[in-house]
């Protein structure tokens, strides 16, 4: 598959760019495989581009049942930042960032990877405390952060309002975060992976496992029978059922997340705000649109569409903040299904079932992970031991007690 350069762009133009080859095969699954991926988002895709890449295990099959990219790779507001509280937390972010900061360079695919910086705003006192805390243990860890007065806010943002209903006391700042185009990083990953050997299956649904003596052995789907080694789920909202389906329950709830973009409008922002006593964040997206992130629904649910309320909740703190957006008209509005665990931290594990792995528990958080996760689970995966950094979110932790508590620590509420 020939490599992206200006010289290529050149080539095809003079066929007004009809000869383009296919980003990645459309195959016929296999009878067997060496390792069987669930789920074609951005997670599953980069964990079966590093089995390939890093593991030597290019027999992988990625089995995603609608549309490559179609779940909530697709459906988030693509912020990247490493800046969590807990030692195991900022470990795997921050090796998330790493590879993000020269993940357009490896691929040969330019996922539009953006450090414009990141603000979280302080609104109170308490805001304040927490945010110092976490600053101080984010700079142990190796990882950028600095608190900005108000006045250094507002000349980052200078049409913010600092002394509205939600007064501006402070904030911390990561300059190394920022966004990525989240359709790119599948696309990107998805290419690469195929180039490497990797079979992505479209429209394949996965509706059982085939196990023998505690070991599974390859999966039903509705293309037929698909044999395996070693079998990894990565489905975002849906591990719940996957893991039913496999005859075990895991420790999760899955929520509708929700978020909106306005009408395009010219560069205003040119770093992203958020604000976790309101659970507002906002950027702007390179078409112009101003990207806004709203909370989960209050209900257990696997819906795709949101709810009024959520959204007038989430709207009412912009406008406090934002004034000059109160015009904007709302372009389209969604929400993605997410899975969350107690400790609101991942859960990347072995399962009962011998040769069985999930990862999933994102949350909020998974599109920032999407590197960092698809490489430690890969490693994960092809050694038949935890990579270190996915050590401590193991589904051992909520029998031994030693959970990673991010619930209020993550700089939004989730």
């Amino acid at each position: 598959m020939p490599r992206y350069s200006i010289f290529s762009l050149l080539r095809n133009a003079v066929s007004y760019h009809q000869n383009w080859s296919r980003a990645w095969r459309s195959p016929q699954p296999k009878k067997a495989y060496e390792v069987v991926i669930i789920g074609g988002g951005g997670h599953g895709l980069a964990t079966a581009y590093y089995l390939a890449k890093e593991c030597g295990i290019a027999n992988v099959a990625v089995l995603e049942k609608g549309w490559l990219g179609g779940g909530n790779t697709g459906r988030n507001t693509t912020i990247v930042r490493s800046n969590y509280l807990w030692d195991e937390s900022a470990g795997l972010y921050e090796h998330a960032m790493k590879l993000w900061e020269n993940l357009s360079r490896e691929l040969n695919y330019n996922v539009m990877f953006s450090q414009r910086g990141l603000l979280h705003l302080a609104h109170s006192i308490h805001d304040l405390q927490e945010i110092g805390r976490r600053g101080a243990a984010i700079y142990l860890n190796g990882i950028d952060s600095e608190f900005v007065s108000p006045a250094a806010v507002k000349k980052m943002v200078p049409f913010i309002n600092l002394n509205g209903r939600y007064p501006i006391l402070g904030a911390l700042l990561q300059r190394r975060g920022g966004t990525a185009r989240h359709d790119a990083v599948a696309w990107g990953y998805a290419r690469a992976a195929d180039r490497l050997g990797v079979d992505i299956i479209q429209n394949c649904e996965v509706t059982g496992f085939t196990i023998e003596h505690n070991q599974v052995v390859g999966v039903e789907t509705t293309r037929g029978r698909i044999g395996a080694r070693k079998v990894g789920c990565v489905v975002a909202g849906h591990c719940g059922v996957l893991a039913a389906l496999a005859g075990f329950r895991l420790p999760l709830e899955s929520v509708p997340l929700q978020a909106l973009v306005s009408e395009p409008i010219k560069p205003v922002l040119n770093c992203v705000v958020m604000s976790g006593s309101v659970h507002a964040y906002i950027s702007q997206s390179d078409k112009g649109e101003l990207v806004i992130g709203a909370g989960s629904d209050a209900y257990n649910s696997y819906s795709q569409r949101g709810s009024f309320d959520n959204i007038e909740h989430t709207v009412s703190p912009v406008l406090e903040l934002y004034p000059i957006f109160s015009r904007l008209k709302m372009l389209r509005q969604w929400g993605g299904t997410v899975d969350v665990t107690v400790d609101r931290s991942p859960l990347i594990s072995p399962t009962p079932v011998k040769n069985l792995w999930f990862n999933c528990g994102w949350g909020t958080g998974g599109f920032k992970a999407t590197p960092g996760s698809g490489h430690v689970f890969a490693h994960s995966i092809a050694r038949g031991v935890m990579h270190p950094l996915a050590e401590a979110f193991s589904i051992n932790r909520f029998n031994s007690g030693a959970l990673i508590d991010e619930g209020a620590a993550a700089a939004v509420a989730h």
